[in-house]
C-alpha cells in the first residue's frame, strides 16, 4: 500500500512516499481496519520527524495521527461498527485496564500512546486500530473535515470545558490563532458565551479570526500582550489563558491572568521548559492545568458537535498523499490558518 514515512529522524528531507508498505492485518478480535480517505497534519508530526525524547521508530515509520475513512474489516468481537461504516479516528490509544481507564479517564492511561508517535500512523491507504478508537460519522460530515478536526477538537474540548471550566461572560485569551487547537478553542469559547481574546503575529489571521467570532484581536509581534490585556481590563486580567506554545508565551500568559485565573496548556511548541515565580503563583491563587487529548466522553462530545455542524475547524490547504513534502512545508511555515489535509482516497 501507499504511505508517507520516515526511515530516520531529522529534517523534512527524511520524508518518503512509498508504494510498497505491507497492508496491515487485524491483530485482535477487537480490531478494525479502516480505508483512509483523508488524513491531517498536526504539529506533532513535525516533532516526530525531528525526533522526540524516549520515542523510537522502526523503518519505514508511517506518520500521522488524524484520519477518517471507511471500515473494511472487523474482528470477530466487534459489534459497534460494521464494514462500510464511515468513521473518524481517535488517535489516543489506552490499555482500557489501568486505574485511570477504569475511572473513564482514558487519556490519563499509564500506557497512553498516540498514533504516528508511538505506533505507526494514519498517512497510509489503510490502518488497523481498536474498534473503541473509531467513531461513526454522518454523510454530512466530509472525510477531510472529520480528519482535520478529531485531534484538535478533542484536545480543545477537554481544555476549555473539562479542565478550565470556561463559563459565559468570562474572558479567555487564546494564543496563536490559526493553529488547529486554537481555532477549535475559539469555537467552543464562543459557544459557551465567553469573550475570546486571540493573538497572532499576522493581522490577516486576526481578521479571519474576527470573522469566526473573536472579540479582541492582539498582534503579539507588535504588542506586549500582557500589558495590553491589563490595560483593556483595568488591570484585572483575563479569567482563562489557553496556551499551547510554552516557553515563549509563558511569562505573558501569567502576566495576563487575573487573580484566581486558570492557565491551561496542552503543548510546548516553542520549548518545554518554563519558569514561574512561585510567589506570584500562590499570591494570585492561579490554577495551572495540563491537558492531553480527551477521554471517551469528550471524544463523543466533539464528534457530536462536528456532526451537528456547529463545531468546524477551517482547512487551510489540501494535498495528495504523494505530495507530503510540500504539505509538511506548509505546516512548518507558520503561514497556515487551519489544518493541512492529505487526500488519501477519493470520496472525501
Amino acid at each position: 500500500m501507499r504511505a508517507l514515512t520516515i526511515d530516520a529522524h531529522g529534517g523534512l528531507e527524511q520524508l518518503r512516499f512509498r508504494t510498497d508498505v505491507p497492508e496491515p492485518a487485524l491483530g485482535a478480535a477487537t480490531d478494525v481496519r479502516v480505508r483512509v480517505h483523508a488524513a491531517a497534519l498536526n504539529h506533532l508530526d513535525l516533532s516526530v520527524v525531528q525526533g522526540l525524547p524516549g520515542v523510537s521508530i522502526v523503518a519505514p515509520w508511517i506518520l500521522g495521527a488524524d484520519a477518517a475513512g471507511v471500515v473494511d474489516a472487523v474482528g470477530a468481537e466487534v459489534t459497534d461498527v460494521a464494514v462500510g461504516d464511515r468513521v473518524a479516528i481517535n488517535p489516543g490509544l489506552s490499555d482500557r485496564t489501568c486505574e485511570f481507564c477504569r475511572a473513564g479517564e482514558q487519556s490519563m492511561c499509564v500506557h497512553f500512546r498516540l498514533l504516528g508517535e508511538h505506533r505507526p500512523g494514519t498517512f497510509a491507504d489503510a490502518l488497523v486500530v481498536p474498534a473503541v478508537n473509531v467513531r461513526r460519522i454522518p454523510a454530512s460530515l466530509g472525510f477531510e473535515q472529520a480528519a482535520a478536526a478529531m485531534l484538535v477538537a478533542t484536545t480543545a474540548w477537554r481544555m476549555v470545558l473539562t479542565r478550565a471550566h470556561v463559563a459565559a461572560g468570562e474572558d479567555v485569551l487564546i494564543w496563536g490563532i490559526g493553529g488547529g487547537v486554537a481555532l477549535a478553542a475559539l469555537a467552543l469559547v464562543k459557544r459557551l458565551g465567553a469573550r475570546a481574546w486571540v493573538t497572532s503575529g499576522s493581522d490577516a489571521k486576526l481578521e479571519r479570526a474576527q470573522a469566526l467570532g473573536a472579540d479582541i484581536l492582539l498582534n503579539h509581534r507588535t504588542l506586549d500582550v500582557a500589558r495590553e490585556v491589563r490595560a483593556r481590563t483595568g488591570k484585572r486580567g483575563v479569567d482563562v489563558v489557553i496556551d499551547s506554545v510554552g516557553r515563549d508565551t509563558w511569562p505573558a500568559s501569567l502576566g495576563a491572568l487575573a487573580r484566581g485565573g486558570r492557565l491551561v496548556t496542552c503543548g510546548g511548541t516553542s520549548g518545554p521548559v518554563v519558569e514561574t515565580d512561585v510567589r506570584r503563583l500562590f499570591w494570585n491563587q492561579w490554577t495551572i492545568l495540563g491537558s492531553t487529548m480527551g477521554n471517551d466522553r469528550e471524544v463523543d462530545a466533539a464528534v457530536g458537535a462536528l456532526s451537528e455542524g456547529w463545531l468546524r475547524v477551517p482547512i487551510d490547504s489540501t494535498y495528495a498523499l504523494a505530495d507530503g513534502r510540500p504539505a509538511f512545508e506548509r505546516l512548518a511555515s507558520g503561514a497556515r490558518f487551519g489544518k493541512v489535509v492529505l487526500r488519501v482516497a477519493e470520496g472525501g
